[in-house]
């Protein structure tokens, strides 16, 4: 089992012989490549699998493995470091905003930041589904599970990727149609591309794309073969997901029963997809902040004594009890005004507060009323005439008498204000 090509796996045990170490539920009647099992626990990518392999640190069957060429079943045991291999976690997927600036890769060798390095730390390994180029933002899935990223990565699924491009230059909708036919550039040959120009911005041009095989800088290859230089590119959706509004550089979950709905029976099947292991790695539940009021409520109630009757909530008072309580609440009030007294710094004794609107605003010193000599005299009445004004000598007669009487004239003239009539 340990020779240079490739061997067969090992027979099965007797249903009544009890399995070693339980590779994978799925892998009971087809079996799989040693370094992808490793993979699919957790413990590294297949590439590292394969040199943990070459290093001797991985045994089957109590043997040391020398080669990765080796297919493993629900019935063998695989001891990585002397360990036992851990039980797969179910099969999960995430949404990730990928902001510019971030490589997809595990270790970049220029030492450009990476986005595994800015993922939560309470995150479990997890694998993308393809890759965004460095200057490339937006939509990234994130998964466990290397079965399903490979299924998911496939042109063959046919899964749409649409795209926001922001390109320098000018193009009419109809040079846009003819990718609709795919097009080659420079002996590549790309598949059927959607394209539609949404607006006109200076010199610049927005287009929403979309494409299902996704190869190599195919959005920006192909934009450039038609004279247009993308200075902006942003992955707006994959598949059936989208991205919405996630803030950048944040994650989210997708739950169980939403991926298992969305891929299908078929591709779930494909990616050996694991809905019904357990989940290892739950993420840290935030603790609600409280208000002021519940956090006062709170630190009152825990500084209670269990025989306190403090709150009195729900329990009967006698008298006695409902007095030496109220009056303990009007001195804890006093006490409290005093203290917001004192933090005024002695400023003198506190205002009323009123209203700008109220029609009866408070005013430290009223005015004093006018005398009625003071008061505002009505302006004397002109008549006029065909030759000119003329000026009424009865009402000048009765301004006189009553200055000289000491007698103000009634509002509204001289009618009682009874409302009756004589």
């Amino acid at each position: 089992m340990q020779g240079k090509k490739p061997s067969r796996a090992p027979a099965r045990k007797r249903p009544d012989a009890e399995p070693a170490n339980v590779v994978s539920d799925n892998t009971l009647e087809r079996g799989e490549r040693i370094a992808k099992v490793m993979a699919r626990a957790g413990l590294c990518s297949r590439r590292e699998a394969e040199t943990w392999i070459e290093a001797g640190r991985v045994q089957l069957n109590g043997k040391v493995l020398a080669t990765p060429a080796i297919t493993v079943s629900a019935n063998d045991k695989v001891l990585v470091d002397g360990e036992p291999l851990p039980m797969r976690e179910r099969t999960r997927l995430w949404l990730y905003h990928k902001p510019r600036g971030l490589v997809t890769t595990n270790k970049d060798p220029e030492g450009r930041p990476t986005v595994f390095e800015r993922l939560p730390k309470e995150l479990p390994r997890v694998l993308t589904v393809g890759r965004l180029d460095i200057n490339t933002e937006g939509l990234l899935l994130l998964t466990n599970d290397g079965g399903l990223a490979r299924v998911l990565e496939l042109p063959s699924t046919g899964w749409l990727r649409r795209y926001r491009v922001r390109a320098f230059g000018k193009i009419t909708q109809a040079d846009l149609d003819g990718l609709q036919d795919g097009i080659a550039v420079e002996g590549v040959l790309y598949g059927a591309i959607e394209a539609t120009l949404d607006k006109e911005q200076g010199g610049n041009i927005w287009l929403t794309v979309g494409l299902r095989e996704g190869k190599n800088r195919e959005v920006k290859r192909v934009l450039e073969h038609l004279g247009l230089t993308v200075n902006r590119l942003i992955r707006i959706s994959y598949g059936p997901f989208q991205l919405m509004d996630l803030p950048d550089n944040d994650v989210r979950e997708i739950r169980g029963r939403i991926l298992r709905d969305q891929l299908g029976e078929a591709l779930a099947n494909e990616a050996g997809a694991d809905f019904d292991a357990p989940i290892f790695h739950q993420p840290q539940q935030e603790t609600p902040k409280k208000s002021p009021a519940n956090r006062r409520s709170s630190e009152s109630g825990s500084g209670r004594k269990s025989g306190d009757r403090g709150g009195n909530q729900g329990k009967w008072l006698t008298a006695r009890e409902g007095k030496s309580e109220t009056d303990k609440r009007k001195t804890a009030k006093t006490d409290r005004q005093d203290r917001k007294q004192a933090k005024r710094g002695g400023a003198g004794p506190r205002q009323e507060k009123v209203s700008p609107r109220s029609k009866f605003r408070m005013t430290s010193e009223p005015k004093p009323r006018k005398e009625f000599g003071e008061q505002r005299r009505s302006p004397q009445r002109r008549i006029w005439s065909e030759d000119g004004l003329l000026e009424d000598k009865a009402q000048q007669n009765r301004a006189d008498q009553d200055n000289k009487d000491g007698r103000r004239p009634p509002k509204g003239g001289g009618r009682p204000r009874g409302g009756g009539r004589s």
